[in-house]
């Protein structure tokens, strides 16, 4: 249902989007139109299309780690290419599913446009995944053959083909075209094929590989493209590219004409990025809530430092609050703006415009298209404005659902195609989102379930506490405890008991922290998720008197 229809039914909230009739909560964007289904359209050339004609001459990608630049028409030239070539010399076509592995690198923008546009299906994993762990993908995926780079190659089972790309062979074939190919008849890829198969962080449960169709992608492209700032723009993204977030970011960019810049060397700092940001002129960054935290405390940056940059976008976990007041007073001309996403169904809210980035809890208003509900975990009743349960969503982004896992399926979608998330989350009286927790990680103490993520937020506004978790620890009297993980600021002789003091005076004694382990640093993936598997690492389970 389209938001300008809903929006103006009398039974939906203008204020909320929140229908009382279906109890289901609508953007309050204006709706962005789709390409029909019933027209063969993938998202390279539905991106084409967004560009103006004669194609812009301005930089398309430019590497800040060596300085190497891309024109939109070299970028083309080498995406007709390489895609004439992978059909000619390796029999690529529509449908095969395509293993690629390897750090962020120019060539991997051409290489996913060339294997999206034959309608051959993407599937990009981590370079620093183990041999067993990419075994596991492979099994779910089944690739026929595999693109990666030298040093990782032989991570890779031997009976899987394998393409070198740091080679003068691949640069070859961006370069120059067969002869045989002038007959060959245009791949039809329609927007149901299936585009990219991704792999969920597996933080709190198994790997599962999450079907994406070309679909998907047209319905991002198409909002980020209704969005578009006006004038040149420049965008540095710093997302590796075998996570949804950097895959996305090589295909948005060219749609809407911008420059992206990306930095390529094994290891990246902040201190690099914010010298590509300065001396690229960038306008645009997109971080991990690890960065925005190293911004806000970095004694060598000053906002007066980047006069271009306009707006930074932090995805893919939860920013602290105390990091984000930080980075607005040192950045004061720079929007810091929130989202909230998942690999499985696309971005599901942001921010837009200094108002709804002075939001600094939130995660912003839905974006356009998307539908939610806020459903009661035990019950399964749908919920109003300002109360917590799980986040079901509705919207073109999502899913198609997970190759070769019709357990994971039963339970990732109800049977009216709602997708749960497993994110518990409310929306407010202004359609503002906010996510409280996961589901899978509230602690049962007693009857009472406690969000560690409310707590970590509490911990990490302690003027002593440089970072925090919070896990649960099994007791036989009461279920699980809270336990806190804690890294103290240099210096600090901050004790357990003035932790549990600190986080008492501001919960409800069923949420109280009941015991503190102090360590060096708290594990997190590269997007900023606590690896919370990892936290029982640091916790002896034995007997605990506090209760």
């Amino acid at each position: 249902m389209a938001a300008s229809t809903t929006l103006s039914s009398p039974s939906i909230d203008p204020r909320s989007g929140f229908c009382a009739e279906t109890k289901t909560f609508y953007s309050l964007r204006a709706p962005v139109p789709l390409p029909s289904l019933s027209v063969p359209v993938s998202i390279p050339s539905f991106a084409f299309s967004l560009l103006p004609s004669p194609l812009p001459s301005h930089t398309a990608l430019l590497d800040a780690s060596t300085g190497d630049t891309i024109s939109y028409p070299q970028f083309f030239s080498q995406v007709r290419s390489l895609t004439t070539n992978l059909r000619v010399h390796f029999g690529i076509s529509k449908g095969d599913v395509i293993l690629v592995q390897s750090p962020t690198r120019m060539d991997l923008f051409i290489l996913y446009w060339s294997l999206l546009s034959i309608g051959a299906v993407v599937s990009p994993v981590n370079p620093a995944l183990t041999p067993s762990e990419i075994s596991r993908l492979i099994h779910l995926s089944k690739p026929s053959l595999a693109f990666a780079v030298s040093s990782k190659s032989q991570k890779l089972p031997s009976n899987l083909n394998v393409v070198l790309l740091d080679t003068p062979r691949f640069k070859s074939l961006l370069e120059t075209s067969p002869k045989s190919s002038d007959n060959m008849k245009q791949v039809e890829v329609w927007q149901s094929d299936l585009a990219s198969i991704q792999y969920s962080s597996g933080t709190t449960g198994r790997l599962k590989a999450a079907a994406l169709s070309h679909r998907s992608f047209i319905a991002k492209a198409a909002g980020c493209h209704a969005l578009r700032a006006a004038g040149p723009q420049v965008t540095l993204t710093t997302a590796p590219m075998f996570h949804a977030m950097g895959f996305f970011f090589s295909l948005r960019g060219i749609a809407l004409g911008e420059t992206t810049v990306v930095l390529t060397q094994e290891r990246v700092t902040v201190n690099d990025m914010m010298e590509a940001a300065k001396r690229y002129r960038v306008t645009h960054m997109t971080v991990a809530p690890p960065v925005v935290v190293a911004i806000a405390k970095s004694v060598d940056l000053s906002g007066r430092d980047f006069p271009a940059l306009e707006t930074v976008n932090c995805g893919g976990a939860a920013l602290n609050i105390k990091a984000a007041r930080q980075f607005r007073e040192r950045f004061p001309h720079v929007q810091l703006s929130q989202a909230y996403g998942l690999t499985e169904g696309g971005r599901v809210s942001r921010m837009i415009g200094p108002e709804e980035c002075s939001r600094l809890k939130s995660a912003g208003r839905l974006v356009e298209n998307a539908q939610v509900k806020i459903v009661d975990p035990n019950s399964g009743k749908a919920l109003s404005v300002g109360q917590t349960g799980e986040l079901w969503l509705k919207s073109p982004a999502c899913m198609t659902g997970y190759i070769g896992d019709d357990e994971a399926n039963a339970s990732a979608f109800d049977s009216d195609g709602w997708l749960k998330t497993g994110d518990i989350c409310y929306i407010d009286q202004d359609g503002f989102l906010y996510v409280v927790d996961r589901l899978k990680e509230l602690i049962k103490y007693k009857a009472y379930q406690v969000p560690p993520a409310e707590l970590e937020h509490l911990l990490n506004s302690h003027p002593e506490v440089v970072d925090a978790a919070v896990m649960p620890i099994p007791h036989e009297e009461v279920g699980q405890i809270p336990a806190a993980l804690v890294v103290r600021r240099e210096g600090s002789t901050l004790c357990e008991t003035e932790v549990i003091d600190y986080v008492a005076k501001q919960v409800a004694p069923y949420k109280k922290i009941r015991r503190v382990i102090f360590v060096k640093r708290i594990p997190k993936s590269p997007s900023g998720k606590i690896l919370r598997r990892e936290l029982a690492n640091h916790i002896l389970y034995s007997s605990v008197s506090r209760l």
